[in-house]
């Protein structure tokens, strides 16, 4: 049977009886695929497996334990042969095709009339693939093809009108790699970004022409898009139904309003999902070797984003407190913290720009850092982590433990950055 004999198409077969001759595991996995279909299903075999049984014991297809009649193709949509014999199965498919039925005969596809292809189901797209009566090749490029469309490297947009939605992604620290699978096949299926300043900037460049990035981004003080205007942007947008995705650098839940923004879009009848992502509370000081916990060094870490809430976290170097967005703050932070009993020498470390190219690291202690950031020209976006992980970090220098251990790394590469969280 050449490739251009073959017409293909989908079949509806929703409470359509059908028929499937043979109980092994061919025959399972049919069945099991008509019934996901809605068909009405009946099995004809002496014998069935215990998937078959369960599936007959439960009342959702009919098994006739004999074998098979030339009358059992009478009145039926589909047939599908599976019994191993292939005499039986020819005989099966000849009935079948005396009466205009259309048959898949598992013994011999190139005598078969209809070949069931390799399916896979993305978001609301099916895939179906044939390869020239090859199914584990089917199965091979089914899985490629799938697996492309759940990271998004191929189109999955709707094209039609449908309903709106909107979902809110955590992008991670930037670096394209660590956004969620989940994150990038939403991100290929939206008509509107919304879009911070943060997150995986990059992935903006591999957008369709006609999808409509808005950018709401903010900086320390600056807010040009009020969060309230953000929140009505998203649901305006999905009310008309479009699709939305809200790219946020980090996670949503995580000091980023994401919590304020679903309950918005809930309010006003909208759809909302939430993709969460890698938190730069923990991916960025990663990006730098420094872990927000180690055995013998911290237990617990509290993640704050301003001087004011450092009075409600532990002032205790085995205690790590991670600072979001805390360069303007720094010497206020740190003056809070030392008041509260936190030891002057504790070490300090702030990584700037994690997991991007220019990514720099500036290791000190809670005396010193403030004025070595200074000095440097330290800006956000930066994560700034206090405690006695720091020490962890490859990034200290080797004399770390004695009373001078003030270091700052300029322009840490990208590759060294990932080899360190190995």
């Amino acid at each position: 049977m050449a490739i251009q004999d073959i017409y293909p198409t989908a079949l509806r077969l929703l409470g359509r009886p059908v028929l499937v001759v043979g109980g092994g595991p061919v025959a399972s996995r049919r069945a099991k695929g008509l019934l996901d279909a809605g068909a009405q299903v009946t099995v004809v075999a002496p014998v069935v497996s215990a998937a078959l049984r369960e599936l007959s014991d439960a009342g959702l297809l009919t098994w006739e334990p004999r074998t098979y009649l030339p009358s059992d193709v009478d009145g039926v949509w589909f047939v599908q042969t599976a019994t191993g014999d292939p005499a039986v199965d020819t005989q099966v498919s000849a009935d079948a095709e005396a009466q205009r039925i259309w048959c898949v005969n598992a013994s011999d596809h190139e005598a078969s009339a209809a070949w069931t292809p390799a399916v896979a189901v993305v978001d609301d797209v099916q895939i179906a693939v044939n390869a020239g009566g090859d199914p584990r090749r089917a199965m091979a490029l089914r899985d490629a093809v799938a697996t492309a469309l759940e990271t998004g490297d191929l189109p999955l947009r709707r094209r039609r009108a449908s309903a709106g939605s909107v979902a809110l992604v955590g992008g991670g620290p930037g670096d394209t790699g660590l956004i969620t699978v989940r994150g990038r096949r939403l991100l290929g299926q939206a008509d509107v970004v919304v879009a911070d300043r943060l997150g995986p900037r990059e992935l903006l460049n591999e957008l369709a022409p006609d999808v409509r990035v808005i950018e709401v981004g903010k900086t320390p003080g600056h807010h040009p898009v009020p969060q309230a205007e953000i929140n009505r942007i998203l649901v305006d947008e999905a009310l008309k139904g479009h699709r939305v995705v809200r790219l946020k650098g980090g996670d949503p839940y995580v000091l980023g309003r994401g919590g304020e923004e679903a309950e918005y879009c809930r309010q006003h009848g909208v759809e909302v999902e939430v993709v969460s992502g890698v938190t730069s509370a923990i991916s960025v000081p990663a990006a730098a070797g420094i872990p927000v916990t180690h055995r013998g060094l911290a237990k617990g870490f509290s993640v704050v984003t301003g001087h004011e809430e450092l009075s409600e976290v532990p002032a205790r170097a085995d205690h790590t407190i991670v600072l979001l967005m805390g360069v303007a703050a720094l010497r206020e932070s740190a003056a809070a913290l030392a008041g509260a009993g936190l030891p002057q020498d504790t070490p300090v470390g702030i990584v700037e720009n994690g997991y991007l190219p220019n990514q720099r690291v500036t290791i000190g202690t809670l005396g010193s850092i403030a004025d070595q950031a200074e000095a440097a020209g330290v800006a956000n976006p930066a994560v700034i982590v206090i405690g006695d992980v720091v020490r962890v970090s490859p990034f200290a220098p080797s004399h770390f433990r004695t009373a001078d251990y003030s270091t700052t790394t300029p322009n840490s590469p990208r590759t060294t950055a990932r080899a360190l969280t190995t």
